[in-house]
């Protein structure tokens, strides 16, 4: 990917359909992908707009999450690497964090669980004393299906622990170790407004999460603390090598305006606008990054 200072063609700037990438059983790990996505390890440069923060990141074993770890810790952020199982993945990112001259600190576990979401804001805490940026990035997204009826009560149950209810629980157990001037990033997605049928329990959460960043937004600007949305999206992640197959997968973001996917690279830089200062008086927003599909 070329430097993100550069006046190049939006459109060419990262890989293109079609995809020669195998298909994966979840989750998906970046270290079994053959087209590797830009997480901005050779193009992204701080500024020090978070220097000494604490930044938990959920999902940030790769792809998006990777991306906004690696963002994070060269604008001077701290990272609570938080993730399911992929432990090979997540310990790259370790490393480019503290090659960023971070600390990292990784904390796997299953956050469809509320006492693995407790357990994690207690990680944070115990390693840093506060939180200063929570994001909401984790997701299960499961296979694509032909009926609905294939989508079963288990996937169904699966993708709102993981993907909506976490998120209430980790607001919850996280706030009382944020101060006026943190903030809450959630992670949405086009599917919340262009929802394909095929996954639709995953649009459906994803629904969900832009309400709830509205109305959390609204409950928690009096004690200073901001909610924002970033709602990505094609984005060339494992996510998609988990839940495509075959033309789909090979294919994937060649229905954008851009003709292409977006690389994590790309999404970092929405994720430190809204962490950063600069941002102190957006709250309650959806920030797209969807290369032209319109949110709506």
């Amino acid at each position: 990917m070329p430097d993100v200072n550069s006046h190049d063609d939006p459109k060419e700037q990262g890989p293109k359909p079609p995809f020669r990438e195998k298909e994966q059983d979840g989750p998906g790990r970046e270290a079994d992908m053959r087209v590797k996505p830009d997480f901005g390890e050779e193009t992204y440069r701080g500024k020090g707009r978070l220097e000494g923060r604490v930044a938990v990141i959920t999902g940030a074993d790769s792809g998006i999450g990777r991306a906004v770890a690696l963002a994070y810790a060269r604008e001077g952020a701290d990272v609570v690497v938080a993730y399911l199982n992929e432990h090979e993945d997540a310990k790259e990112t370790e490393r480019v964090v503290a090659a960023s001259g971070r600390k990292a600190v990784l904390a796997p576990g299953d956050l469809a669980d509320e006492a693995a979401c407790r357990t994690l804001i207690e990680r944070a805490v115990e390693a840093f004393g506060r939180i200063d940026v929570l994001v909401n990035n984790a997701a299960y997204q499961d296979k694509s299906v032909e009926r609905f009826e294939d989508i079963t009560a288990d996937r169904v149950e699966r993708s709102f622990r993981t993907n909506i209810m976490a998120m209430f629980h980790l607001v919850r157990h996280a706030l009382p170790h944020m101060k006026p001037g943190s903030c809450v990033i959630n992670v949405g997605s086009i599917q919340a407004y262009q929802p394909s049928a095929e996954i639709l329990d995953y649009a459906a959460t994803k629904g969900a999460i832009v309400t709830f960043t509205k109305g959390l937004a609204e409950s928690l600007i009096e004690r200073g603390i901001r909610a924002n949305c970033v709602a990505p999206g094609p984005v060339w992640t494992p996510l998609i090598a988990q839940s495509f197959a075959g033309e789909k997968l090979q294919t994937f973001g060649k229905d954008s305006p851009m003709k292409r996917p977006a690389q994590p690279a790309e999404l970092a830089p929405a994720f430190v606008f809204l962490a950063s200062d600069e941002a102190s008086y957006v709250n309650g927003e959806v920030l797209g990054v969807t290369g032209g599909k319109p949110l709506g």
